[in-house]
């Protein structure tokens, strides 16, 4: 009983702390508008998709943003969790793709892996659905 809920509450933590960073990191992208997602969008080209690249964008900045706020929440968490791995998926893409290596592509590839784990553990008992 005590471990599932210690299992309960940092899952909540971890919930918290990365849903506020993606929410501040997603919110730049989110409001910067046509042109901002354009260029994100253009990232899908690592992965041969060269239409709608404004969609795609805003897409991605919608995963980090919206998906940060389901994640805090609990809501959607597991379609938050696919997303926000899909996004960052591409972004290691990305950032393999013009030469960053490892080094650059790190983040991207340590938070798919954590939202891998997310979408397989889901939210914890401590959620507002």
């Amino acid at each position: 009983m005590l471990k599932k809920y210690y299992t309960d509450f940092g899952l909540l933590i971890l919930r918290l702390g990365i849903g506020i960073m993606f929410v501040l990191h997603g919110y730049p992208k989110i409001t910067g508008g046509i042109e901002l997602w354009t260029k994100l969008g253009s990232s899908m080209g690592n992965l041969g998709i060269d239409f709608a690249p404004t969609f795609w964008g805003f897409m991605a900045a919608f995963s980090e943003f919206g998906g940060g706020i389901l994640l805090i929440l609990g809501v959607g968490f597991r379609f938050a969790s696919f997303l926000m791995l899909t996004t960052m998926s591409v972004a290691t893409a990305h950032h393999l793709g013009k030469g960053d290596g490892i080094q650059g592509a790190s983040h991207a590839i340590e938070a798919g892996i954590l939202f891998l784990s997310l979408f397989f553990t889901g939210p914890g008992k401590y959620t507002f659905r």
